[in-house]
């Protein structure tokens, strides 16, 4: 009996010490591939200043207006994410993606991800950048709560709101749903490498739809990579944690109503026992606007990965509106 006991500990210890020195080999293996990685693929943009750390802004097009587009949550490469729709707006307009702290090529922070910091952060990034405003701020899913709190702390230094899926405020209340929440853990799995496995396992999981073959090999490549490296770290599981504060500080913030705004909303079929749907949502966020509108969408929530050229043609049209 002892016998059969001592084989069984030892089974176990060495199952231990084999599937330890596996996580150290794969952990290894990420760490090169990491600074291969970082050394190959160089911000395409400009790397300024903001609070002593590293932001990343780039800029497409010339011309009469200027687009802000602002990621969704753990987005881990907004630039390269929204590569076909700069394409396409930046056929008229000066097109600025601003990474924040923790996403693509910008720095990771130690400050709270309060929407107040996020939005300040924003401006000085663009003040640094020397892009001047107004702006027409395009902000995706979360960044709609950015939006919402830059348009009335700086109301001068925005013509125009066009939101892609956004989360607005009054948004959970509305629906009577929780805002989310992520593990504090989930900030080890770019270091761990576990990151990368997830890509090697369900790379469509996190990757742009690409039926219509828009996005380059070249692109995919280096969003792989950002995933890899960047993937839930602190940054974006602050966020996520906070975004309950957040709405909470922004829920009797709308918009004024001379201020333009566009939503373009995901399609949803889908009606819940009591009503309410995304369009009816918008429809009351944005009653009393004299420039108001929403455009349903097929797609998934990055409506933008499908519609680059009806986003872009449809901004188009809004802006010759009011412009």
């Amino acid at each position: 009996m002892e016998k059969k006991s001592n084989q069984f500990l030892r089974f176990i210890r060495n199952t231990l010490l084999t599937i330890g020195g596996l996580v150290l080999i794969w952990m290894g293996i990420n760490f090169a591939f990491s600074m291969y990685e970082r050394n190959t693929y160089k911000a395409p943009g400009t790397l300024v200043e903001v609070d002593g750390r590293k932001m990343h802004v780039y800029q497409r097009g010339e011309g009469p207006h200027t687009i802000i587009l602002l990621s969704g949550l753990g987005t881990a490469a907004p630039v390269l994410d929204f590569e076909p729709l700069i394409e396409r707006l930046s056929k008229h307009n000066k097109v600025v993606v601003v990474e924040s702290f923790g996403y693509g090529y910008s720095d990771i922070t130690n400050k709270a991800r309060s929407v107040e910091n996020i939005a300040s952060e924003i401006r000085s990034a663009l003040q640094v950048a020397g892009i001047k405003g107004p702006y027409i701020l395009m902000p995706h899913s979360v960044s709609g709560i950015y939006a919402t709190y830059y348009a009335n702390a700086y109301p001068e230094e925005v013509e125009a709101i066009i939101g892609i899926d956004s989360t607005l405020p009054r948004m959970c209340d509305y629906f009577e749903e929780a805002a989310p929440t992520m593990p504090a853990m989930m900030k080890y799995f770019a270091p761990s490498g576990l990151a990368r496995l997830l890509l090697l396992l369900d790379e469509g999981s996190y990757l742009p739809v690409n039926d219509d073959k828009v996005y380059a090999e070249v692109n995919l490549r280096q969003t792989r990579a950002i995933f890899a490296w960047k993937a839930f770290n602190k940054n974006i599981v602050a966020e996520t944690n906070e975004m309950g504060k957040n709405l909470e500080k922004t829920l009797n913030m709308g918009f004024d109503k001379k201020l333009p705004v566009l939503m373009f909303v995901k399609e949803n079929k889908k009606v819940r026992e009591d009503g309410k749907t995304s369009r009816s949502f918008y429809e009351t966020y944005l009653a009393g606007l004299e420039n108001g509108k929403y455009i349903p969408l097929e797609g998934n929530h990055y409506l933008h990965w499908t519609n680059s050229e009806r986003i872009g043609d449809e901004v188009e049209s809004f802006i010759a509106e009011w412009n």
